[in-house]
């Protein structure tokens, strides 16, 4: 079984065959109210249960229990490790050997066997993150279940308080004008009650709401307000007294500058002896307008759409949630079970797949509707070349936007979104379609602005036409208004830019067969595919690199032509080949196919050596390194069900060689083979340490080079491949839902929580692709070897 044990600073994931070993209950606090700005503040009335809730943002709550028996209290205990400085009048310190966390990202359970009382506590935390949902996916709640098991032979009465603090721990708690109301909600027979946190500062304003479900057989009470500094000694004898709170009437008045406000709920039922009982709980926060840090733009959330923008949206989400989490846990279900199923899948790997999907939610994103006045074209319109002032999916699916990483701070960074894209394409397809059509606008967008690039000290502009931007802008300026936040490098040289984009267009078209979105992108992906011709500067066919870090691993040095932006260029030539022909463009196919016999030939002869593709061909001492993602491109043309026949960029016996060495020497001679691939490895079995960045594994690239095994038949290697990064990153580091994008062989890592890693759902891609063509061959009777004799022949051809 997987076990997810909670401390008090990190989350760590243990895999265990026997019973769960003992963990410790705590939380830690990553607050993201504010679109994209994070800050860390454990805040002590809030300790406990760490929720993450819709696909836009991320809170933390906290929960006590009383127990009852006769009429007297026999147990109060706050369900925390922690023994904060305030709040000293609580019972803190529970055992954390007796709690234990499991996680299927979005649902968790955490376990708490109180000691000495023969009661268990299990919450189960449900979050609406649903694939192909674009209703309840956007909507910022979460639901906390608790069942309570009851072992005695007597009947018992239990509460559970849910405390929240108005605030995140910022500095702007303080600011003043905060304040507190209860509210009752009823509705279609059903009736919630809770209390209503309105946090008032001048920049984003929102409502945080702790809510609970009404029925007969419980008693909902609450706290409307209370300080949390000293020892806040009443709300707790408050409770102890008879397992409820005072509930009085009325809202707080508005906090001096200075203060804190905080309020509690507590919903108490009996527990029959030797049986069970259930608690069901709800946190909203509704923050329906957002700016960012330039304050230019006002930006309407995705949710109110169906809850409305006018900041009093919390009662009703919270009844919704809390009238509707069985039919999402039905569909999470639904979703999930095929693969926890699958008894040929080990289970770290069903752990990784789901639980590496926090970052869709935590990734500091942001899901808004299209302003009417938007013009997503950049100006260059259908009837020229261009797209649509308004594209269809973005007008009904809305603007999507996730980091980089959470201290990398860039929205859509997009030379590392092909690598993540495959969790979005699989699973909300309308979302990554809504990502490419903006990202071809500010393709034909140019800003002539000179700024200054820290690598080489040169200035020139922030946006060139017809190239991909980097990114689509910093979440403290005025994202998809300015783009281009990265500082390092001018990327419109970055050789790989312009070919992801393509690639992607190719492989979303292949997974969605929406025919007008392959029509839209096609003169975008002429433009940049012309501009990326200035760099095959011999006219061989094949683009070279110009003796810098002109790509993704932009500390890494490359020149001329390179296995990584070579192969990334032969496969995107290949897909502009498949669209030619899709769209019936016999000019453009034959520029194409010409381009790519030239340059697949040019690829072969400066960088095969027999085994693998060179790193790049400069002739340098390290040229030869073996670099891991060297079938990047390969690996692109199998996830879009090419790479053979007519549409080919690669011989595959070439492709398994160089596969087959990889697996060798950056996975089995790195680390004894237990910690992924390392970026580059020397022929001789050293990892190459010419750059900050060679000797590093990227999680992200790792499970990109595991699915592309995956994809050649080389099923167990890939998922050894992949094995390894998971047993460093989740058991290891202890960074369970804080995936970094590189570690070292000495555990240094680096940029925690991190967008990458979503690669691991192109593992999952391969493995479908992999079993439908196992049911191909059974239902034909092809063998592997007549496959092979196949591949062979077409190889020759």
């Amino acid at each position: 079984m997987l076990l997810l044990v909670v401390d008090t600073k990190v989350l760590h994931l243990v895999e265990s065959e026997e019973e769960p070993s003992p963990g410790v209950g705590g939380g830690f606090c990553r607050w993201q109210l504010n679109p994209g700005m994070y800050h860390y503040k454990t805040v002590p009335a809030n300790r406990g249960n760490w929720a993450r809730g819709c696909v836009d943002g991320s809170v933390l709550v906290q929960f006590t229990v009383c127990l009852r028996r006769a009429g007297q209290t026999v147990y109060q205990q706050v369900l925390s490790v922690e023994r904060p400085p305030t709040l000293q009048g609580w019972n803190w310190g529970y055992c954390g050997e007796y709690a234990f966390y499991h996680a299927l990202y979005p649902r968790a359970w955490t376990v708490y066997h109180l000691p000495g009382q023969d009661v268990t506590l299990t919450c189960r935390q449900v979050s609406p993150v649903i694939p192909h949902d674009y209703q309840d996916s956007s909507l910022p709640v979460a639901v906390f279940l608790w069942d309570i098991e009851n072992k005695n032979d007597y009947d018992l009465e239990v509460s559970i308080m849910f405390t929240m603090v108005n605030g995140s721990g910022h500095k702007d708690d303080k600011s003043g004008g905060h304040w507190n109301e209860p509210f009752h909600l009823e509705k279609d027979g059903d009736a919630v009650s809770g209390v209503l946190l309105h946090h008032c500062p001048a920049v984003n304003p929102y409502t945080l709401c702790i809510a609970a479900r009404e029925k007969a057989d419980r008693e909902v009470s609450h706290q409307t307000a209370f300080s949390p500094k000293g020892t806040c000694s009443a709300l707790w004898n408050d409770l102890i007294t008879d397992g409820r709170l005072d509930s009085p009437t009325g809202s707080s008045p508005p906090t001096a500058k200075g203060d804190k406000v905080a309020a509690a709920l507590a919903v108490g039922c009996t527990v029959p002896a030797q049986s069970h009982n259930m608690l069901e709980f709800c946190l909203a926060w509704d923050m329906p307008k957002i700016t960012f840090g330039s304050r230019e733009r006002e930006h309407i959330r995705r949710y109110t759409r169906y809850f409305g923008a006018r900041g009093a949206a919390s009662p009703a989400l919270s009844h919704y949630a809390l009238t509707h989490y069985r039919q999402w846990e039905k569909s999470i279900e639904e979703w999930q079970r095929p693969i926890l199923q699958d008894s040929s899948l080990p289970s770290w790997y069903k752990s990784a797949l789901f639980n590496e999907l926090y970052f869709i939610v935590d990734g500091g994103t942001v899901w808004t509707e299209l302003p009417e006045d938007a013009d997503v074209s950049g100006g260059l319109r259908s009837e020229n070349g261009g797209l649509p002032a308004q594209p269809a999916v973005i007008k009904e699916y809305g603007r999507f936007a996730y980091l980089e990483g959470q201290e990398y701070r860039m929205y859509n960074t997009y030379d590392v979104h092909f690598y993540a894209s495959f969790a979005l394409i699989m699973l909300w397809p309308k979302l990554a379609l809504s990502v490419q059509y903006d990202i071809a606008g500010s393709v034909v967008q140019q800003d002539p602005t000179e700024r200054l690039h820290l690598m080489s000290g040169r200035c020139s502009p922030v946006k060139t036409r017809n190239v991909v931007p980097h990114d689509i802008g910093d979440p403290d300026d005025e994202p998809w208004q300015r783009v281009n936040a990265y500082l390092i490098h001018d990327t419109a040289d970055w050789k790989d830019l312009n070919l992801k984009f393509v690639l992607q267009v190719y492989r979303d078209f292949h997974l969605t067969q929406d025919r007008q979105y392959l029509q839209d992108m096609w003169p975008i992906c002429q433009a940049v595919m012309e501009s990326e011709m200035k760099f095959d500067l011999d006219g061989d066919g094949l683009i070279e690199n110009s003796g810098y870090a002109d790509q993704t691993y932009d500390g890494w040095t490359v020149t001329g032509p390179s296995a990584y932006c070579g192969g990334l260029w032969l496969a995107s030539l290949c897909v502009m080949c498949k669209m030619a022909i899709l769209l019936d463009n016999k000019e453009m196919y034959q520029l194409y196919r010409s381009t790519l016999d030239k340059g697949s030939t040019a690829f072969d002869k400066l960088l095969w050596n027999g085994k693998y593709y060179n790193y790049d061909s400069s002739g340098r001492d390290l040229s030869n390194s073996v670099m891991s993602d060297q079938c990047a491109g390969h690996w692109f043309l199998r996830a879009s069900g090419l790479g053979d026949g007519e549409f080919k960029a690669f011989p595959q016996e070439k492709i398994r060689s160089a596969l087959k060495s990889v697996y060798e020497l950056n996975v089995m001679s790195f680390a004894g083979g237990h910690m992924g691939a390392v970026n580059g490895m020397r022929p001789e079995g050293v990892p190459d340490r010419s750059s900050v960045q060679s000797d590093e594994v990227w999680i992200g690239v790792v499970y990109g080079l595991a699915a592309t095994m995956i994809h050649e038949g080389m099923l167990t290697e890939g998922l050894r491949t992949a094995e390894g990064c998971y047993r460093t990153v989740w058991e290891q580091l202890g960074m369970a839902f804080q995936t970094p994008e590189a570690y070292c062989e000495k555990s240094i890592y680096r940029s925690l929580a991190y967008m990458r890693p979503l690669s691991i759902w192109a593992m999952q891609l391969a493995l479908n692709a992999s079993q439908r063509d196992q049911t191909t061959l059974a239902s034909t009777g092809t063998t592997d070897q007549d496959q092979a004799v196949q591949a062979q022949k077409e190889d020759q051809s």
